[in-house]
């Protein structure tokens, strides 16, 4: 029997979610569009985004194909401690609600290289719109189309090539309703999400339980703790061979920080959702979000553990193996699909299609974003009306998504596929550019004296730097750091040399405080000179919370504290 199938339950239960999905989205788009409508209000949704959109909004472009398959097959491979992405952007997103968003909103900016035009100049603004473009077109947008089509194809049997169109097609038709009709179908595509998620590891847990000849969800969760005990550790070992990937303390106290500041905070694609928005309205939603992301382990995190101990157990052996015979921990999701029955299954399906269309045209948008109003409106035609720049929004997202596809047919199996960790893939190479980008918004936000050749530094030398410490070992012996938990590589060309490489959480954390420190050198040197710099109005009384959102801060906060405080 061919598991790689959907029965026709299955179709009806997708084609009743995409009857939905769309019919809602064009009710949105016909009941709030606005013939004249302005380029701000396509983009950003300006001022009719409510606190809940905003928040399924936010989850919803987050959680895609990088989760569901990605964190599901890095579950299926070091365990739990892969949620510390999850649980750690929880309270990132609280720093970002209290401390971030007032100073884009008292400064009324709407996208991150206007933020670094009016705080730095022009110069630093274009180079990073470009850096931000490759960055969300090379690495997001071509590794959520590829992983999302090779989960697709291994539910439903189709040619993963055709998958990677239907999935692009789809998420066109979306975005090109702008921001509206994305953040309020957002909140179908999580209500479908979190409930398909919710069954595949109800599946997962029912199954261990069968297997032991007891029932009921309960019991499958104490059998996969109690058999995968080495699988529920937040915080490794030197010892462990998925240090490289989550260094200790790192996730606590390092690199971690880097990476969810600079995602949830100094991110087009994020804070979009929220920057059309009062302070009131938009902290609410993003608090929303923290409470969303601390239960995203049980959807993405619990069932790739489950199918670890199952595939222990002896199933679906042949569907974790790539073409080439080699174990592949993204099929873990897909092959745990295959096991729900009919319409279940296709209610799973259509979860898994909801979270990867809601991110696709979330980043999608961001990128005719960027393009239209930081490139094109600044560069090219500073006289295009606000008709002009829609238009020219809707065809970037067309041309962008093409782009995404080429290069998801071309490289997105040598870089995602054949037994590797996708989810890894995005955040080690994301990591290229987030210590720089950190460095410059966060200096930019609290210190004045910051100026523009220390912010281009930052982006330019944080880049270099990446690559320098990514190369070095190649290079030079770094034995002399085995005890600080860098480690040991093998082999090149039949000789065993031994090599030591840095986690790339821990060269985050480097290149950050280099970048901080580089900075703060090159600005000084600049004040001595007589640079002037553009401060952003700043005060006291922009940080000050209400009593609820400060009482749901310190639940998220508390809740975090002590899962960690369980499963260290």
């Amino acid at each position: 029997m061919n598991l790689k199938t959907l029965s026709y339950g299955d179709y009806a239960v997708f084609l009743i979610y995409f009857v939905i999905v769309a019919s809602y989205g064009w009710w949105v788009y016909k009941r709030k569009h606005n013939a004249d409508a302005t380029s701000k209000d396509y983009f950003l949704a300006e001022g009719s985004l409510t606190w809940w959109a905003i928040g399924a909004s936010l989850i919803a472009s987050n959680i895609s194909a990088e989760q569901f398959i990605g964190t599901s097959g890095s579950a299926f491979k070091m365990g739990l401690a892969i949620s510390t992405y999850e649980w750690m952007a929880a309270i990132t997103l609280v720093i970002v609600a209290v401390f971030f968003i007032p100073v884009y909103l008292k400064n009324k900016i709407f996208t991150m290289p206007q933020f670094l035009h009016q705080r730095y100049n022009g110069t630093v603004a274009m180079v990073m719109a470009i850096f931000w473009l490759l960055l969300y077109i090379v690495v997001n947008l071509m590794s959520i189309l590829y992983l999302g089509a090779l989960a697709i194809s291994g539910i439903s049997g189709l040619d993963i090539h055709l998958c990677i169109w239907l999935l692009a097609i789809f998420s066109v038709i979306i975005t090109l309703g702008g921001m509206k009709v994305i953040g309020y179908t957002d909140v179908i595509q999580v209500a479908v999400l979190i409930l398909g998620g919710l069954m595949a590891t109800y599946l997962a847990l029912t199954l261990l339980s069968e297997k032991e000849g007891t029932t009921g969800l309960l019991n499958g969760f104490k059998i996969l703790h109690s058999e995968a005990t080495d699988h529920f550790h937040m915080i490794f070992k030197k010892d462990n061979p998925n240090y490289m990937d989550l260094p200790g303390l790192s996730v606590l106290i390092g690199g971690m920080w880097i990476t969810n500041l600079n995602y949830w905070g100094c991110n087009q694609y994020i804070t979009q959702r929220a920057l059309g928005a009062n302070l009131k309205t938009a902290r609410g939603g993003i608090l929303f979000a923290a409470f969303l992301k601390l239960l995203m382990p049980v959807i993405v995190v619990l069932p790739g553990i489950a199918a670890y101990l199952l595939y222990q157990k002896g199933m679906f052996h042949q569907e974790m193996m790539s073409s080439s015979g080699v174990l592949d921990p993204n099929k873990a999701y897909p092959s745990l699909l295959n096991l729900l029955p009919s319409g279940l299954k296709g209610l799973s399906f259509a979860a898994l299609t909801a979270a990867i269309v809601a991110s696709l045209a979330g980043k999608a948008n961001s990128i005719a974003t960027i393009f239209t109003l930081d490139i094109y409106k600044k560069a090219i035609n500073p006289a295009a009306d606000d008709k002009k720049l829609v238009n020219l929004g809707k065809w970037s997202v067309v041309v962008a998504m093409v782009l995404g596809i080429l290069l998801s047919e071309l490289i997105g199996k040598a870089l995602m596929g054949e037994g590797k960790q996708g989810f890894q893939y995005i955040q080690e190479y994301t990591g290229f550019v987030s210590p720089g980008i950190f460095a410059m918004f966060i200096l930019g936000f609290f210190w004045k004296k910051a100026t523009s050749n220390a912010a281009m530094f930052a982006t330019v030398g944080g880049f270099i730097m990446s690559c320098f410490f990514k190369l070095l070992p190649r290079f030079a012996d770094l034995s002399f750091l085995s005890p600080y938990g860098f480690s040991k590589l093998a082999l090149q060309d039949d000789k065993v040399t031994q090599l030591y490489e840095i986690p790339f959480l821990d060269r985050m954390g480097f290149v950050f405080i280099i970048c901080i420190v580089g900075m703060y050198i090159i600005s000084k040197i600049d004040g001595a000179r007589g640079i002037k710099t553009n401060g952003l109005e700043i005060d006291a009384s922009m940080f000050k919370t209400s009593r609820a959102f400060t009482a749901g801060a310190l639940i998220v906060t508390g809740i975090v504290v002590a899962l960690y405080s369980i499963f260290w």
